[in-house]
């Protein structure tokens, strides 16, 4: 399994199924448990609850790939930049250190990004 071209990570969370370990290079650090999945299950969660259309049985089914990724892109940005967490007072990316403040809707539209 590479990452290249994907993501620069260094340090997978998962569970204990023995494939990670198999596939994994050994430059990767492996971390098993659920005390370290449970956020980025918890987010995976809010993107399929906030992303609605994707549901076969609701109208709001999306048939435009490009327009799903958009969605996803904002849910996403959303939760990470926006979103405070209401015991921190924090969004994700200030506990990351990958921002000093809580991100407007603004700052998300005007900043630079590779599409």
């Amino acid at each position: 399994m590479t990452t290249q071209g994907k993501t620069d990570c260094k340090r997978w969370n998962s569970d204990d199924w023995g494939g990670y370990e198999r596939v994994l290079p050994p430059e990767i650090r492996h971390y098993i448990g659920k005390d370290s999945t449970q956020r980025l299950e918890r987010t995976n969660g809010i993107v399929r609850q906030q992303t609605g259309k994707w549901h076969r049985r609701q109208n709001k089914f999306g048939k435009v790939w490009e327009q799903s990724k958009v969605t996803t892109r904002l849910v996403v940005s959303y939760f990470n930049w926006i979103w405070q967490h209401s015991r921190f007072k924090t969004t994700a990316a200030q506990r990351a250190n990958l921002a000093d403040r809580c991100w407007s809707w603004h700052d998300i539209a005007i900043y630079p990004t590779l599409i």
